[in-house]
């Protein structure tokens, strides 16, 4: 996420130094790493006596202690790249093709080039901390060689190990990428860094003993058929010679060396144990609590207030620490719950709880409807019902949405373009419900339901391009592309066109049906469907990718209307009731259509053997089990004093299905 250039007060005052000390605990444990490498490396069962004499006096030579200043240089570097590359919302790919694009992007292409040549420089010292024929890169040429005795041979030993650095070190890059290393979760148990740090480091171990020898299984295989090349090339551009004597480690013999594969899988494991130690402990120290003041007395300090980091441009790790602080405030913190419900002095307004309700409904309804936030007033909903109000924001949103107003100017206009413009005006917002909405009335289902704003016919016939390409909550696509798999739509799905619109011209026709030909073309041909097909519960996942978020505003949201039974004295609470639980029961009725989906139920099997956090893909689970809670919480508490809520009558029965615990 390339933090350079950025000047913003929580990334220079919280999130660097707590990536420096992450830094600098890492740096501190490397003589213990070390020096169980050394221990390691120079295993001898039938001699331990002079194992460990040559350990001891090996840690403390100077060879040691200058890789140990390399060692260090290193670390700050793969901490630098994980303060560079980390996020706190997963990047999922919903193709293959999206995939491969993310491989080979160039950001990626540096941290992959970076990490190779830190690699190297790992392997480098490894192979001199072990010594023997590991130590140098050139050795005296023996006789057998055919060289005279002054003449210099390549030691294939350390050019086999360097190498191997550089290709665990591409693969740990790629891993990273594929396997989104660089997500920061956040726990649900808050802990101790030590406990944290004590708990995942057996895990950091075994993964990286494992992953070692993947590495060098795949490695092996590598050099086995292209060991040749770099070998060729380091004798000419450095002047040295083959030594024929030894055993080549391209051939099928040199590979089965078991001291040689022991101590190249000791080397693997020795650079992976440094790296994933870092990045263990900067996502600890990333995702340490933060506390965000709800109010402040200077005027100063006023954007570092919760408000204002929820409402404003923040980066994403300021906004995730802010809702994980209301959601614990919420639950833990009387004092600070007094300052959300407090007035304003002098004036006697909530700005508190109207800023906070407004952001966090906000939340809600960019799940609900299918990621696209809606501009809501808190003063309008005061003023009329929850249902009311959602519709009306709503219908705003579909007026003010760019590819919408866009696509009512191109040809092929559908008849109720005219009726749909003057409904969609601020003036008649507040009495149109919104035409896709599940609550609406049957007469305006029936008057607009042949148009669906998420269609790809939505406008024109000829502009395809105004198709949402993101993932939907719970829309189907219906005129999928040929390229995803997806049967196109057939001409009787479309609009009949106005008899007063205009023709299309012949140019933009014969454009249309030449893109046509080729979507047709290369749907015929099966690399470019394995692709382009989307993969399996992919677009679910990259849906819900910020749903820890929403899970915090449902926490805290639910929690402080709770708290506001017993502790709210102005009754603050009670102008936005209303508000929330229309949001809540939305957000409800959307997950549960998005449930119905295929593959948006189905779990994926956790490992425990696998340092990859895996929480993202199970976040819609978690959302929906969050949601629930929240609106029994509420419903519980409030018990039947919640039916002078104002709502519409279909909240109002799905409310008391929570009632009578039905869901």
């Amino acid at each position: 996420m390339f933090l350079l250039g950025h000047s913003h007060w929580f990334l220079s005052k919280v999130i660097w130094w707590r990536a420096a000390a992450s830094t600098a605990w890492t740096v501190l444990l490397l003589p213990v790493t070390t020096a169980l490498f050394i221990v390691l490396s120079k295993a001898s069962l039938f001699h331990p006596i002079q194992w460990i004499s040559e350990s001891v006096s090996l840690f403390y030579g100077s060879y040691v202690i200058f890789c140990l200043l390399i060692l260090t240089a290193v670390v700050l570097f793969v901490g630098f790249f994980n303060l560079e590359y980390y996020t706190v919302v997963p990047s999922i790919p919903c193709t293959r093709i999206a995939l491969l694009g993310k491989v080979l992007h160039p950001q990626q292409f540096v941290h992959s080039l970076a990490h190779c040549m830190m690699g190297m420089v790992v392997a480098w010292c490894a192979s001199v901390m072990i010594g023997g024929r590991y130590k140098f890169i050139a050795s005296p040429c023996t006789e057998d060689s055919g060289g005279s005795a002054h003449q210099m041979c390549l030691n294939e030993y350390h050019l086999f190990l360097l190498l191997a650095g550089a290709f665990i070190g591409y693969s740990y890059s790629l891993l990273g990428v594929v396997r989104n290393m660089n997500y920061v979760s956040f726990h649900t148990v808050q802990q101790f860094k030590y406990l944290r740090f004590k708990g995942a480091l057996p895990l950091v171990v075994k993964y990286s003993a494992v992953q070692s020898l993947y590495s060098l299984r795949n490695y092996c295989i590598f050099y086995f058929f292209f060991g040749y090349v770099p070998r060729a090339w380091i004798c000419t551009t450095m002047n040295l010679h083959k030594n024929s004597s030894v055993t080549a480690l391209d051939t099928v013999a040199g590979l089965l060396d078991l001291s040689l594969l022991y101590h190249l899988w000791i080397s693997g494991t020795f650079l992976l144990v440094i790296w994933y130690t870092t990045m263990l402990l900067f996502k600890i120290y990333i995702s340490e609590a933060y506390s965000v003041p709800v109010q402040s007395s200077f005027s100063e300090d006023i954007f570092q207030c919760l408000p204002a980091v929820l409402s404003g441009k923040e980066p994403m790790i300021l906004k995730f620490l802010a809702l994980q602080d209301l959601a614990l405030l919420s639950q833990h913190s009387p004092s600070r719950r007094q300052e959300v419900f407090s007035l304003s002095q002098p004036g006697g307004h909530p700005h508190n709880w109207k800023d906070l309700t407004q952001r966090l409904v906000t939340y809600h309804e960019v799940v609900s409807f299918n990621g696209r936030a809606k501009p809501q007033s808190i003063g309008r909903d005061q003023q009329s019902t929850s249902s009311d109000s959602s519709v009306a924001s709503g219908m705003e949103e579909l007026a003010k949405t760019p590819w919408v107003s866009s696509a009512s100017h191109t040809t092929g206009v559908m008849p109720l373009r005219s009726s749909m413009t003057a409904m969609s005006g601020p003036q008649a917002a507040g009495f149109t419900p919104k035409s896709d909405s599940p609550f609406a009335s049957p007469a305006m289902k029936r008057l607009v339901g042949g148009q669906d704003p998420f269609s790809p016919w939505f406008g024109s016939v000829q502009s395809p391009h105004v198709t949402r390409r993101r993932p939907k909550l719970w829309t189907s696509s219906t005129a999928g592309s040929p390229l995803n798999g997806s049967p196109s739509a057939s001409p009787a799905e479309s609009p009949v066109p106005s008899p007063a619109t205009r023709t299309p011209s012949f140019l933009t026709l014969w454009v249309h049906n030449r893109q046509e030909q080729v979507k047709n073309f290369l749907a015929k041909r099966a690399l470019i469907m394995y692709l382009f097909n989307k993969l399996p519960e992919a677009s679910s996942q990259a849906l819900f990718a910020d749903s820890q978020a929403h899970i915090w505003a449902l926490e805290g949201l639910s929690h402080l209307v709770v708290a506001s039974y017993t502790e709210d004295r102005f009754g603050v609470v009670q102008t936005t009731f209303s508000s929330i639980l229309s949001s809540m029961l939305i957000l409800q009725e959307a997950v549960d259509k998005h449930f119905k989906l295929p593959h948006a139920s189905s779990k994926p099997v956790r490992s425990s053997f696998n340092l990859e956090d895996t929480t993202y893909k199970t976040l819609r689970f978690a959302l929906r089990a969050a949601l629930k809670t929240a609106i029994y919480r509420i419903t519980t508490t409030f018990g039947q004093h919640i039916y002078a809520v104002q709502m519409s009558g279909e909240h109002r029965k799905r409310l008391q299905q929570f009632m009578e615990y039905r869901e």
